[in-house]
């Protein structure tokens, strides 16, 4: 079940859902919480790298290039370009918890995604929440740093779970504080060759 406001606020309040810096009343939804865009982006980087090769566990990260933002400038996201940036807000959930990230509405009108598959953060996820930023639309624009980017919903599972994020082994971003690019080679680069 979806959680209310009022639950997110409770669940706040007990610890069960952590969230700093502390958001204020309109970053509040009916049954969500926004989140505002950090001011650290990765980018890849075209020119230098034809393609990512999963098998040959090349660093993805290495292929990117980080780009921080001063006070009051734009990031600007060019058309069908695509970059991953970071969240302001530190995110951590109880075994119990788990949320999803969901796009702004009035972003998705101008053609920003905020992500393509990675919506789902476990229970017991904690650190921010990367975003895979794309710009569908055929006009650039111009992103800035502490604006309301995404949403978070918010979900209770039937019991704790065995498995909690931060505890499985070989997660790959908890914790993060960083946009981390994706750590896919590694597994990856395990298969068997083909004949």
């Amino acid at each position: 079940m979806v959680l209310s406001d009022v639950d997110i606020k409770r669940h706040l309040a007990d610890g069960r859902i952590r969230i700093s810096p502390e958001l204020p009343p309109e970053q509040y939804g009916s049954c969500s919480v926004d989140f505002r865009l950090g001011n650290e982006f990765s980018v890849f980087e075209h020119s230098r790298f034809p393609f990512i090769d999963l098998r040959h566990n090349t660093g993805i990260q290495e292929m990117m290039r980080t780009v921080l933002v001063g006070p009051g400038e734009a990031f600007i996201l060019q058309p069908r370009d695509f970059v991953l940036a970071i969240t302001e807000e530190t995110l951590e959930l109880a075994d119990d918890i788990l949320g999803r990230l969901e796009g702004r509405s009035s972003l998705g009108r101008i053609g920003i995604i905020v992500h393509g598959t990675a919506g789902l953060f476990e229970p017991g996820w904690m650190g921010k929440a990367t975003l895979e930023l794309s710009n569908l639309g055929r006009v650039p624009v111009a992103l800035y740093p502490g604006m309301r980017v995404c949403s978070f919903t918010f979900e209770e599972l039937s019991g704790p779970s065995s498995m909690p994020y931060r505890s499985k082994p070989g997660n790959k971003y908890s914790g993060q504080t960083s946009p981390l690019a994706s750590r896919l080679a590694a597994e990856v680069s395990k298969l068997p060759e083909q004949p």
